[in-house]
């Protein structure tokens, strides 16, 4: 009886090793808060069986992270194995010793990175917080390996795949995956805790702010309180409640009228065309409730106010 043996598993990462230098040809430089990092080497390398890097140290960092084999690295002088699936991160100035097992080669995806600091007075403040705090733990990591818990090796095939087939935006990608890099490993290491938050919204100035934005690009049709509420995913009572905390003087039908007669005003300066057209293009029923409403609030009817704007 013959006993069928099931093919291995593809290794996603091959593909890295037809074009090795691909992403190292870009001139990649990323500004993140007031820091710029400037990539070096962004590549998949493969060790035999048995080959010994011995103890050496680069004046940058350098993300380890292995997606197939086993091995060892000895960080200062604590020899710790590696095997698929672990990453490690040496900074500048960190003594270093690598060995793939003698039995079984060992794949290796790197990133060496150089990072300054760079002050940018425009930057936004929130990701000026985000990128110290995350600068403030590379420099501390512990010098262990530990699991790629949160996958940033899948950034490295992302980013190379964009890259080869010179997908729109390509370059910004790459630079985005090199901190999501960053930030991946980083949280390899959380306990949990950070103290950085991020901004959080005021809810009431946000969804007013978004329902009118959905009213003036919607002003001709026939908008209501229920289906502006419904886009904001709220109950009609809950938007008129927004639109009374925001203005008291100014409920949701008085907003919509205001946008309707702004709308009105410019065409009535900007083009020949009739009022009964002009009402039923900006979501009046008819000239005659335009006239009714225009007069009430401009203090002149639509025609008079077209004269007046053209003469001048």
């Amino acid at each position: 009886m013959s006993v069928s043996v099931g093919k291995l598993p593809p290794f996603p990462y091959e593909v890295m090793f037809e074009k090795q230098d691909l992403l190292e040809r870009l001139d990649i430089k990323i500004a993140w808060g007031h820091y710029e990092i400037k990539v070096l080497r962004f590549h998949l390398t493969s060790f035999e069986p048995g080959r010994v890097i011995d103890f050496h140290n680069h004046a940058e960092f350098e993300f380890h992270f292995i997606p197939r084999g086993k091995g060892t690295v000895i960080l200062e002088d604590q020899p710790t194995p590696l095997s698929e699936g672990m990453f490690y991160l040496t900074g500048p100035g960190v003594m270093h010793f690598q060995a793939a097992s003698p039995d079984e080669a060992m794949d290796e995806l790197c990133l060496h990175v150089d990072i300054v600091p760079r002050e940018r007075p425009d930057t936004d403040p929130w990701e000026a917080a985000e990128a110290e705090e995350c600068m403030e733990k590379l420099r501390g990591l512990p010098l262990k390996p530990e699991l790629d818990r949160h996958g940033a090796m899948n950034c490295f095939l992302e980013a190379y795949q964009v890259c080869e087939g010179k997908q729109r935006g390509y370059y910004t990608s790459i630079k985005q995956l090199v901190v999501s890099i960053l930030l991946k490993a980083v949280r390899a290491y959380d306990s949990g805790e950070i103290s950085t938050e991020a901004p959080i919204r005021n809810m009431v100035a946000y969804r007013y702010q978004y329902a009118v934005q959905y009213m003036e690009a919607n002003s001709s049709s026939s908008l209501t309180l229920e289906n502006v509420a419904e886009k904001l995913n709220i109950s009609p009572r809950q938007l008129q409640r927004i639109f009374r905390q925001i203005d008291t003087g100014k409920p949701f039908s008085k907003v919509l009228e205001d946008i309707r007669l702004k709308s009105v005003c410019r065409r009535l300066e900007e083009s020949a065309l009739s009022i009964e057209q002009i009402a039923l293009s900006e979501g009046f029923t008819n000239a005659t409730y335009l006239h009714s409403v225009f007069r009430k609030r401009m203090g002149v009817t639509p025609s008079a106010y077209r004269k007046a704007k053209q003469a001048k």
